[in-house]
């Protein structure tokens, strides 16, 4: 299992529909958890009891996606849109969270192979107002982005790709970090928004 995270903005989306237009089979995409249970209708309140019942239904719900794909034996790589690490970022206490779970920090990012971060831009640089589920300010978005960064610390394989002023250069950038995950077979597959970038943005692992 491989992860696409960032705080919000950052382009997981586009980049995410991307790959699933263009790589083969052996590459499935997982669907945001929490977007599932908010465009459900899942309540989003504020007080500490109610962020406690969203993270651990997003948990629950991460779990179950990742356990379906897995079991089904379908695909070489699962491009998970976040992964159950993510909550540590929107708790008030990520590591008791985890105990009421079950389990830790370290046996969750024992649980994926790679984790590759796109960076959320500058407020004034490119900040997606578009996505309906998402309530969070530029300025919120980055403080998002650094603690979802400071969730992952530790892992053994992990990639940053920076903002960069044009989208798709950041975009290529996230292939090609993408395409070091997969098989050889799906290497060589055409990605044609990712050929009209100028300069990649490399992604730093």
């Amino acid at each position: 299992m491989v992860v696409l995270t960032g705080g919000p903005g950052a382009g997981k989306t586009a980049v995410l529909e991307v790959v699933r237009r263009n790589f083969c089979e052996h590459v499935l995409v997982l669907p945001e958890a929490a977007s599932i249970l908010f465009s459900g209708g899942f309540p989003r309140g504020t007080s500490s009891h109610a962020r406690g019942a969203t993270q651990r239904a997003i948990f629950h719900v991460q779990r179950e996606l990742e356990r379906l794909v897995c079991d089904e034996g379908r695909a070489a790589v699962v491009l998970c849109d976040r992964g159950t690490v993510d909550g540590l970022a929107y708790s008030d206490d990520g590591d008791a969270l985890l105990a009421q779970l079950g389990s830790s920090r370290a046996a969750e990012l024992a649980r994926y192979h790679a984790v590759v971060h796109l960076r959320t831009p500058p407020a004034n640089s490119g900040y997606d107002h578009s996505n309906r589920v998402r309530t969070e300010t530029p300025e919120q978005a980055l403080k998002l982005d650094a603690a979802i960064a400071a969730a992952w610390q530790g892992h053994p394989r992990r990639c940053f790709v920076d903002s960069t002023s044009d989208f798709m250069a950041k975009l290529a950038g996230a292939i090609e970090a993408i395409r070091r995950e997969v098989p050889p077979c799906c290497r060589s597959h055409a990605v044609p928004e990712a050929g009209l970038a100028g300069e990649p943005g490399a992604p730093s692992c």
